[in-house]
């Protein structure tokens, strides 16, 4: 698999991992024209290498007409639609500045459909993100893994005013994002940047095992004093038969509701996306035995699922936290019995070696409806992918 590492010693803003990308071989003139297709008025990148505390590095600059249009959201969407970009391109673009978007409207207090997009609606940000995902693309990343993220200290001057850095967007979209200290004062890591990284990264944390094939150098447009101002881009082949992403742990310790209702939440947690649920007997203050209910699921769904714990169990408290979590390579596979065909997932081991399992509910409806031990389907089942009796991605 094809995987990158982001490392975001001096922070990461759009036009560093844009250079980055170009620096690591992603085509610059097809980045360009994908750019062109947006409509921009006369935007263009230009790359040149620079030397940052004596690190070479390559500077892209997006070189445009003045302007003092601000744009909405769907005023770009519209824009990224009209492109000639592929739809993956598209995809990942719009995802970025929807995530933007949503942290915008949060600290400006208003809807996703009303918020102004000052500096992240210029054209030098419009590029800066679609070009980032252009790349990203073009060099085939599947999975990226970034470290933990500098935002540096001081204060800025945005079109709202002067603000302490992070800026407001900055710290809403790195919510739930390792931060690592820093004592440079300046703004390291942008709105832009963040929101890039908060979409795109699979998990947050120390460099994985891969075998390194490019090293793409971003050069930011500040000299620092103390450090080179670089992002670092690492991309190669995964050298684990694992895959790695983060998830969210919210639990709950209730003593006073009934098994009734503690099994009516879990099932509307589930169903409400959650990756799985479960209970697990603990013992409380004055010896009462309680349960606590414990939720993994994706960051995107952590505020959904809170509202489902809080107005189902009436707990006054949610505890929760990011975990990495490793997962075997998987895909879907049919396999025929002697009484039809049943679903289920192939994994791929460490060692290389492949797994079947059966999903539940076709081997319970063949059990049921064949007056046959349920057992004995999952067994047949497996039997059957060992003799070759399987197709992936049914």
């Amino acid at each position: 698999m094809k995987i990158a590492y982001l490392d975001c010693g001096s922070g990461v803003s759009g036009d560093m991992l844009l250079g980055a990308l170009v620096d690591a071989g992603a085509d610059l003139a097809s980045i360009q024209a994908g750019i062109d297709s947006l409509g921009l008025p006369s935007c263009r990148l230009e790359a040149r290498e620079v030397k940052k505390k004596g690190f070479r590095a390559l500077k892209v600059d997006v070189l445009h007409e003045p302007e003092q249009k601000h744009r909405h959201l769907h005023h770009i969407t519209d824009m990224i639609d009209a492109s000639r970009l592929s739809a993956a391109q598209q995809d990942l673009a719009k995802r970025i500045f929807t995530r933007l978007g949503e942290a915008e409207a949060k600290v400006h207090g208003t809807t996703i459909q009303k918020v102004h997009f000052h500096e992240v609606g210029a054209v030098d940000s419009i590029a800066d993100i679609v070009g980032s995902a252009i790349g990203l693309d073009l060099l085939g990343i599947q999975s990226l893994v970034c470290s933990a993220v500098p935002t540096g200290g001081g204060f800025i001057q945005i079109a709202h005013g002067r603000v302490s850095v992070p800026a407001p967007a900055t710290a809403e979209l790195l919510q739930g994002i390792p931060i690592a200290p820093s004592t440079v004062q300046a703004e390291l890591t942008t709105p832009t940047g963040a929101a890039i990284v908060a979409t795109v990264a699979n998990c947050f944390g120390a460099l994985p095992a891969m075998r390194i094939e490019r090293i793409g150098y971003g050069a930011g447009t500040r000299d620092l004093e103390t450090q080179a101002n670089l992002l670092r881009l690492m991309v190669g082949q995964s050298e684990e038969a694992v895959e790695a992403d983060q998830v969210w742990m919210l639990e709950t310790n209730l003593d006073d509701v009934t098994g009734e209702v503690i099994g009516y939440a879990a099932a509307r947690l589930m169903d409400a996306g959650a990756l799985d649920v479960y209970t697990t007997a603990i013992q409380m203050k004055k010896n009462r035995p309680a349960v606590m209910l414990s939720v993994i699921c994706r960051t995107d769904d952590v505020p959904r699922l809170e509202d489902i714990l809080f107005r189902e169990t009436g707990t006054l408290g949610i505890r929760r936290w990011a975990a990495d979590r490793h997962t075997l390579r998987r895909e879907a596979c049919r396999v025929e019995t002697p009484w039809g065909p049943v679903a289920g997932k192939l994994a791929t081991r460490p060692d290389g070696a492949c797994w079947f399992s059966p999903e539940y509910e076709d081997c319970r409806r063949i059990a049921g409806e064949r007056n046959v031990p349920l057992d004995e389907v999952y067994q047949a089942a497996r039997n059957a992918h060992r003799s070759g009796a399987g197709s992936a991605n049914p």
